[in-house]
């Protein structure tokens, strides 16, 4: 089967607006010169992102970018004719011939991000301007079954909020519950026993556009960078089926060598506990996962956690406080922040994991521990706003 397309979430996608060609590594590389075709993507990237906050008009495009009005206006045609842009009716009043603004065209097209969980999956689109225009989640599971069912679920509910949306596709990017490689493969997911190096997406969802993959907490997280609290360093935590983390740093996620980096899951926090499904034992996952909490809350769903979860929080909380403090440490971020799950059980839990954090963090002053401003479907939007961010080149 085909690779998966490879996936850096921080970077433009090969071939879309705004990519950026590679960098020479050590002194013997060879710098080859930009050809026009390459800089004129480049500029066509400057003209969007140029546009992205606000309306602008092409002397504004043309002031902030440094590019020649005459560029921008060569650009603009295309991007107009491309739509990706629209041009608004010039505002009334004022000295001299008013300027028409130029905006992102909401009927432009979109980001699709897909969700494969453990007993759902998920679809939603995004347009050009980030907003989120359809989201669809539906039961299916996935945890005894072969992974090209859930993929053929996946695509079909793809297609839905697509046909829903009514707007041209750019790309897809997949959110998985487990490792995933920096060319997209899905290498383990522990609480999916049968998905191991799961490959070709893009023929398995047969969408006919670009497919990537990520880590659904790297996803999470970036939608929390993009669109939650002005969080620059931070160490963001997903609770559900499952315990992941993202992050980030200086505004740039990391992701290790090979794209493992975060699965705080299957830290250690009782040598002695229970077997976890990665094959280990006293992972966090055993007390801090939703079943686990569910199981010490003896409550049947998570809403019901919510409203009562009783003494649960107390083993979780400190359990997630030991293998926090561990990360923290080594990494030596300023805030953590709880999504998932672990951000609708609210201050309860917060105080929780912050008190533990305070006793064994050497960081002074103390961490900050916050609850995730997107606490719902964070990586399938993730997902959705990274191939638009791609796109326009922010």
């Amino acid at each position: 089967m085909k690779k998966a397309a490879r996936f850096d979430p921080m970077t433009p996608l090969p071939g879309d607006l705004g990519a950026a060609g590679p960098s020479p590594v050590g002194p013997a590389a060879r710098v080859e010169p930009a050809g026009p075709p390459t800089v004129r993507r480049h500029n066509r990237g400057l003209v969007l992102a140029a546009v992205a906050s606000a309306p602008a008009s092409r002397a504004a495009v043309a002031a902030s970018t440094g590019l020649t009005r005459g560029t921008v206006s060569s650009l603009v045609d295309d991007l107009l004719a491309d739509g990706m842009l629209v041009e608004l009716e010039a505002p009334r009043g004022g000295r001299g011939r008013p300027a028409n603004p130029l905006q992102l065209n909401p009927s432009g097209p979109c980001g699709v991000g897909v969700e494969i969980d453990v007993d759902d999956i998920a679809a939603c689109v995004a347009d050009l301007t980030g907003t989120v225009r359809v989201t669809r989640r539906v039961p299916s599971a996935h945890r005894h079954h072969p992974p090209a069912d859930g993929l053929r679920r996946a695509a079909a509910l793809a297609r839905e909020v697509v046909a829903e949306a009514g707007l041209p596709v750019a790309g897809v990017r997949v959110a998985l519950p487990g490792v995933v490689t920096p060319d997209g493969v899905l290498q383990r997911a522990p609480n999916l026993p049968r998905w191991e190096n799961v490959d070709g997406l893009v023929d398995a969802l047969g969408v006919g556009v670009p497919v990537t993959a990520a880590n659904e907490a790297d996803l999470a997280a970036l939608a929390e960078l993009w669109t939650g609290q002005g969080l620059r360093d931070m160490l963001f935590v997903s609770g559900g089926v499952g315990v992941g983390a993202g992050i980030v740093l200086d505004g740039r996620l990391f992701r290790g060598a090979g794209g493992r980096a975060g699965e705080l899951g299957h830290v250690v926090v009782d040598p002695a506990g229970r077997a976890c499904t990665c094959g280990g034992t006293g992972c966090l996952e055993t007390v801090a996962s939703t079943a686990a909490l569910l199981r010490a809350a003896d409550v049947p769903d998570v809403d019901a956690l919510v409203r009562d979860p009783g003494p649960a929080l107390d083993v979780a909380g400190a359990a997630l406080g030991i293998a926090l403090a561990g990360a923290v440490n080594l990494l030596d971020v300023p805030v953590v922040v709880l999504g998932g799950i672990y951000g609708r059980l609210g201050d309860a839990l917060r105080t929780r994991v912050r008190d533990a954090l305070r006793s064994r963090v050497v960081a002074r002053p103390p961490v900050r521990v916050l609850r995730a401003a997107v606490t719902r479907d964070a990586a399938l939007h993730g997902a959705a706003l990274g191939v638009v961010r791609d796109l326009v080149g922010v």
